[in-house]
């Protein structure tokens, strides 16, 4: 019986994680469009630094895109790594992100270049690879580590790419501080046993 259940919380789990990444994925998309027909009224809400006015947009900016080519590339890694940091619980999971979004979009305010414009997913896409990459090591989960292997292997080159100064109308800055901040929350959110499970 008690294996029954523990596989049904797994089953409820993951299918909770699973509706949650497509409906965030789904909203990005919704707003892009948005944002497309009402010509581009929405890119405002990016991320220009060091103007006091633009901090309200720190969250906003984490969900803005230039352009379908520019959500089409985040839509991918951010359903799947969204999904496997999910697993381990969805109030964590929102706690994490909201985490990452903040910091990396005070981040952005603070580092990025003069009148630049900056918004999109990567941040957190960045801040969750760093996330899943350590997290197993930091809880000796065998599975964490594992996890964190993969997602390694499938995305590490796109990231180092990412970190690059070189790239022009890349922001490096929003992915290197989301990367750092995903690894310190791996230590932030270290446990020792997976939460309950949460509906």
């Amino acid at each position: 019986m008690k294996g029954a259940e523990l596989e049904w919380s797994r089953g409820e789990r993951a299918k909770a994680a699973a509706k949650l990444m497509v409906g965030w994925v789904a909203l990005l998309w919704l707003l892009e469009a948005v944002d497309a027909v009402s010509g581009h009224a929405l890119d405002g809400l990016g991320i220009t630094p060091r103007e006091p006015a633009e901090l309200i947009d720190v969250v906003p900016a984490a969900f803005i895109h230039f352009g379908f080519a520019h959500v089409a590339a985040n839509s991918v890694p951010l359903l799947v790594m969204g999904f496997l940091a999910a697993l381990g619980g969805l109030r964590r999971f929102a706690v994490l992100s909201l985490v990452i979004i903040v910091a990396d979009g005070l981040g952005v305010w603070l580092m990025a270049p003069a009148h630049t414009n900056t918004a999109g997913a990567s941040g957190l896409i960045f801040g969750l690879f760093g996330f899943l990459l350590v997290s197993g090591f930091v809880e000796r989960r065998p599975l964490g580590i594992v996890v964190g292997l993969l997602v390694g292997a499938v995305w590490g080159s796109s990231i180092l790419l990412g970190l690059s100064p070189l790239q022009s109308g890349v922001s490096w800055q929003a992915h290197l501080i989301g990367l750092a901040t995903g690894v310190a929350a791996a230590f932030w959110f270290r446990r020792g046993t997976p939460p309950a499970l949460i509906r």
